[in-house]
């Protein structure tokens, strides 16, 4: 049975334009669950005398569910960073969570610790030999969830969580591909057989698991990402003819692009200035082509940063032009601090990005495209404020970081009771 991802109705307070784009009929949506009623998501936590978790039977005594977040790194990144998000704001009533990374940890392992969560490393190297490790580590501990992310971890740690049987197993697809090649991408496929749910974070990702990744629709769920709003506090617009991006210098990221914009919007506006904030394997390359077109005094590579909510409020938009996004944080934290956006039409920004209302859209790859939508947003200054404000208020609605948790949250629950009841049957 296929269900419509549509979205959830505004709020009184809520400006009715903000309401997210329908979609269609291809998967569920959370927010307004239309599962089987054995299989209805959990609105709350459950009461000592309702839905039990697998190992526990309903009692006084009913512990949370025992989770394990698997990732291929605790290092930097967006996928990092709602990890940080899962551990500094879950419910403790409802979930006991471990952080398991296959390869690096850095800095987001610390405050994932710092939060009171446990933090192991595979120590291991090679698939079979962290395989089995992670079979007897699963083993071990008796989660009642494991929740893998992205394509790695997906592979391995899907079927070492399946070979020391933990109840259920869940993959979050945080962007569209799934692997580098066709091997990686037939073998994502046959590994999500083996799983309960495939969680995709935005519509658009969902649609691709259905439409080219063949995946069946019961085991699609969009669930979009969440910021931490407290993190990003209103500031509103500069109003100053400075746009800024926040982004890892790789090639999805198209920063090449935005520069050859640049150079097209600074001949109508002398006074237009880029900020680029992030690092990455391409910024030699995009340093060169900032000389080679005459830039350097119109943009400035700050680098990476940890003020980032500082340096928003010094810009007057914000603009991504990435060729390939999920739900891009950086697009969120742009407008929850009040920022009007401009940003490429690809993955989930078309369901972040009202166009008109809370920034503008543009053709991915075309630098043309994206300089005459930087030029038309240079020429609304006299709403970048109210751009701003619809873009926070949008944010807080939908995509909200205690949302997004309460969600996976309800999926867990959902899932372990059907478990339950199958147990019992």
């Amino acid at each position: 049975m296929s269900t419509t991802l549509n979205p959830p109705t505004p709020s009184a307070t809520a400006l009715p334009s903000l309401a997210p784009a329908g979609s269609g009929p291809l998967v569920r949506n959370l927010h307004r669950p239309a599962l089987p009623a054995e299989h209805a998501p959990v609105a709350a936590a459950p009461s000592n005398d309702s839905a039990p978790t697998i190992h526990v039977p309903a009692s006084s005594e009913q512990r949370p569910l025992r989770v394990c977040h698997v990732s291929l790194t605790l290092k930097t990144g967006g996928l990092e960073r709602l990890l940080v998000d899962f551990a500094r704001r879950y419910d403790h009533e409802r979930v006991a969570l471990t952080f398991l990374a296959m390869s690096d940890i850095g800095p987001f392992a610390e405050k994932i610790r710092e939060a009171g969560c446990e933090v192991h490393q595979l120590k291991t190297r090679g698939r079979w030999n962290q395989f089995h490790e992670m079979n007897a580590f699963f083993r071990s501990r008796q989660f009642d969830v494991v929740h893998t992310h992205n394509t790695y971890p997906h592979l391995y740690a899907t079927l070492a969580a399946r070979r020391a049987r933990v109840p259920v197993v869940v993959n979050t697809r945080h962007g569209q591909r799934l692997g580098h090649n066709w091997r990686a991408n037939l073998q994502y496929r046959l590994t999500s057989k083996l799983v309960d749910r495939i969680v995709a974070v935005s519509d658009d990702a969902a649609r691709l698991c259905v439409r080219e990744d063949k995946l069946p629709t019961g085991i699609v769920t969009r669930i979009w990402n969440g910021i931490d709003l407290a993190q990003f506090g209103w500031r509103g617009s500069s109003q100053e003819l400075t746009a800024i991006t926040v982004s890892r210098l790789s090639c999805e990221k198209d920063i090449g692009t935005m520069l050859r914009a640049v150079d097209l919007v600074r001949r109508q506006y002398p006074a237009f200035k880029l900020i680029i904030v992030g690092d990455g394997a391409e910024r030699a390359p995009l340093e060169k082509l900032t000389a080679e077109l005459d830039l350097s005094s119109h943009v400035s590579f700050l680098g990476e940063r940890h003020d980032v909510p500082e340096l928003l409020a010094g810009a007057g938009f914000f603009v991504s032009s990435s060729l390939s996004e999920g739900i891009s944080l950086t697009l969120l934290e742009a407008m929850a601090v009040g920022l009007p956006v401009v940003a490429t039409a690809v993955g989930g920004n078309p369901e972040i990005i009202l166009p008109g209302v809370t920034g503008l859209l543009a053709p991915a790859g075309n630098a043309e495209e994206l300089a005459r939508a930087m030029l038309e947003m240079c020429g609304q200054r006299n709403e970048w404020l109210a751009m701003g404000a619809a873009g926070r208020e949008r944010v807080s609605e939908f995509f909200h970081i205690d949302r997004m948790i309460d969600d996976y949250t309800r999926l867990y629950e959902t899932l372990c009771e059907a478990k339950a009841v199958q147990g019992r049957a």
